[in-house]
C-alpha cells in the first residue's frame, strides 16, 4: 500500500459478519472517505461510502468511530456492507450462485471528502473481501423428486440436524441465500421453489398445500435431518404459504412468518377435500409513486370485512409455535394488521410478535442491504417496499439472532460450526 497507509479487512467473510475494517498511518484528524464496492452477478454495481476523521493516533475503526456522513451516519461496524446501494436504481443485492463463490468486495480509503470516485481518483489504500453465504463443509444438493424442487444446504458432518423449510415470496423462482446461511448455522435447510422455478407452473394459479406436505416428507425423510417436526422460515407471499403450513401439516411445529398475510389472496389453498376462496386483489388501487414503484399496499381489501371470514387461514388450529415478525415501515401490505389477526385466534402461548419500527418488508438476514424499491418478474413496474435504511439494518440484525433462538428452541440445537 502506497505511502505507509493500511486498510485492513478480514479476506473471507460469511453472511457479512466480518472481523474488523481499520485504516492506519493516517495523520491525527485526517478526513477520509471509505468506501466498498462490490459487482454482482448481473454485473450491477453495488457501493457505500462513509466520511470519518482519525484520531490522535491516525487510525479510523468504524467498529469504534461514527461516520460523519455518506451512505450512513454514526457506529456501525458492518457499516459499509448493510448499506450498500445500487448504481442503477431499483436494484436488489441477492447471491443467486450461494456455494460455488462469494461475493468480492473491494475496499478503499480516499483522502477527504469523496462524493464521487473516477479513474482519476487514486486510494491512499485498498483491499479486498471475500464474502461468502455458506461456512466452510457447508454442501449443496439440488432436489428433483416427485414433485418438489429446490436446493438442500447442509452443514458439514454426520448429523442429524434440526431440519427448516425456507420459503420467498411472490417473484417466484429460487432463492437460496437464506437457505445457505442457516444452514451455516447448523441447519438442514430446505430453498423451496413453488412456481416459476424448472417444470413448475410458471405463474401462481393456485396453493396446493400437498406440494408442501410432500416437501416436507422429504426433508424428514433425509438421513441427516433430525425429526420428528420441522420449521419454517418464509416471507410475503410465502409467509402466507407457512402460516397454512402451520395450521394443516403436522410436520410443522416452528415457523417464522416475516411480513405476511393471515387470509388468501388473489389465489385459493387447496388441500385434500379443503378449500379456502381467496381475497380477489384490489388492482384498480395501485398508486404510482414519484418515481414511477408501484404502491401497492391498497391492494389487499381490509381482511376484517365479514364478507371475507371465509378467506381466513384458521391459525386456532396450529399446534406449533408461530414467531411474527414485522416491519411497521412495509409498504407492501400492512403485516402488523395481519400478524395481529392471526395472533387473536391463537393461543398466546403458541406464537410471538417481533414489531419493527422504521423496518420495511424485505426483512432479510443482515448481509442484505435495504432494498425500499425493486423490479421483481411479473410486475410492469417496480414494486414499493418500504424501510428506512438504519432503522431496518437495525432490524434485520436484530431479527436474525431472534430467529435462529426460536428455530433451535424449538428443533433442538444446531450443529456448532467453526466459521
Amino acid at each position: 500500500h502506497p505511502c505507509g497507509f493500511r486498510l485492513e479487512g478480514l479476506g473471507a467473510c460469511w453472511g457479512g459478519e466480518v472481523g474488523g475494517i481499520r485504516v492506519r498511518g493516517l495523520s491525527p484528524s485526517q478526513l477520509v472517505t471509505l468506501r466498498a464496492s462490490l459487482t454482482d452477478e448481473q454485473g450491477e454495481r453495488f457501493q457505500a461510502r462513509a466520511f470519518f476523521r482519525a484520531d490522535e493516533a491516525g487510525e479510523v475503526d468504524p467498529g469504534l468511530h461514527a461516520a460523519l456522513g455518506g451512505s450512513y451516519t454514526g457506529v456501525w461496524p458492518m457499516g459499509l456492507f448493510w448499506f450498500l446501494q445500487p448504481d442503477t436504481l431499483f436494484r436488489r443485492l441477492v447471491k443467486r450462485d450461494v456455494a460455488g463463490s462469494p461475493f468480492l468486495v473491494r475496499l478503499e480509503v480516499f483522502d477527504g471528502v469523496c462524493l464521487l470516485t473516477g479513474p482519476q481518483d487514486q486510494p491512499l489504500a485498498f483491499c479486498e473481501a471475500e464474502r461468502w453465504y455458506v461456512g466452510p463443509g457447508v454442501q449443496r444438493v439440488p432436489i428433483r423428486e416427485g414433485r418438489v424442487r429446490g436446493a438442500l444446504f447442509l452443514p458439514p458432518g454426520p448429523g442429524p440436524f434440526p431440519g427448516v423449510i425456507d420459503l420467498f415470496g411472490g417473484a417466484g423462482g429460487l432463492i437460496e441465500f437464506r437457505a445457505g446461511l442457516l444452514a451455516s448455522r447448523g441447519f438442514a435447510v430446505l430453498a423451496l421453489a413453488f412456481f416459476a422455478y424448472d417444470d413448475l407452473p410458471r405463474a401462481l394459479v393456485q396453493l396446493d398445500l400437498e406440494y408442501f406436505e410432500e416437501a416436507a416428507e422429504l426433508l424428514l425423510r433425509h438421513p441427516k435431518v433430525r425429526g420428528p417436526g420441522l420449521g419454517v422460515v418464509s416471507v410475503s407471499k410465502g409467509a402466507e404459504v407457512a402460516l397454512a403450513m402451520a395450521t394443516f401439516l403436522p410436520q410443522v411445529v416452528a415457523t417464522v412468518w416475516i411480513n405476511g398475510t393471515a387470509f388468501l389472496y388473489g389465489n385459493p389453498l387447496v388441500y385434500k377435500d379443503l378449500h379456502i376462496p381467496p381475497i380477489p386483489y384490489l388492482t384498480e388501487r395501485m398508486v404510482l409513486t414519484e418515481v414511477g414503484a408501484l404502491d401497492n399496499s391498497a391492494v389487499f381489501a381490509d381482511p376484517r370485512d365479514p364478507a371475507y371470514s371465509a378467506s381466513a387461514i384458521p391459525t386456532e388450529k396450529i399446534q406449533g409455535k408461530v414467531l411474527f415478525v414485522v416491519g411497521e415501515a412495509d409498504r407492501s401490505l400492512n403485516s402488523k394488521l395481519f400478524a395481529e389477526l392471526a395472533m387473536a385466534r391463537m393461543s398466546p402461548a403458541s406464537c410471538r410478535l417481533l414489531s419493527y419500527p422504521g423496518a420495511g418488508h424485505l426483512i432479510e438476514p443482515p448481509s442484505s442491504p435495504l432494498c425500499s424499491i425493486s423490479s421483481i418478474r411479473g410486475s410492469p413496474r417496480p414494486l414499493l417496499w418500504g424501510g428506512e435504511a438504519q432503522a431496518h439494518a437495525k432490524a434485520q440484525e436484530h431479527s436474525w439472532q431472534e430467529i435462529i433462538q426460536f428455530l433451535e428452541l424449538h428443533l433442538g440445537p444446531a450443529a456448532t460450526m467453526k466459521l
